[in-house]
């Protein structure tokens, strides 16, 4: 069953690995007998389907999410294997479509101006007198023998 991302981008189903596990969560002694916890596997190098363009881009809106290139997703929310499956599918073309749209933008790093530093240093001063009047006073006796 081929996965239908966009009009025009269609993953086939041979790109896309299966793997399955026991679930850990509510299920009783179904927990111990059934695999229904579903991952999916798509590496995004070996993919035919997507063009260098679309690989650089999904690899720098996804970086977070790939594991050596590929985009591992594991859904293990109902008791059911199949519900599992079709949950996986829809998540997974949700990342890939929205990595795809996502315009991504380079942080453009600034210095604190002169202002927000001497607010910050005000209000650590203040901070340091508000503690020092909490404190009780020292006093120190001198013992006398």
């Amino acid at each position: 069953m081929d996965l239908q991302i966009t009009k025009t981008l269609v993953i086939p189903s041979n790109e896309i690995k299966w793997r399955f596990s026991r679930s850990s969560g509510p299920g009783g002694q179904n927990v111990n007998k059934i695999e229904s916890r579903v991952e999916i596997i798509f590496n995004l190098e070996d993919s035919k389907v997507l063009n260098d363009y679309q690989k650089a881009i999904l690899k720098i809106n996804l970086k977070k999410k790939l594991v050596k290139n590929c985009l591992c997703l594991s859904v293990q929310e109902h008791r059911n294997q199949l519900l599992n499956r079709q949950l996986a599918l829809i998540k997974f073309s949700s990342i890939i479509k929205d990595g795809l749209n996502k315009p991504f933008k380079i942080r453009k790093f600034t210095k604190p101006t002169k202002t927000s530093q001497k607010k910050r240093v005000e209000f650590k001063r203040k901070q340091g007198v508000l503690k020092k009047s909490r404190q009780k006073e020292k006093i120190y006796q001198l013992l006398e023998k």
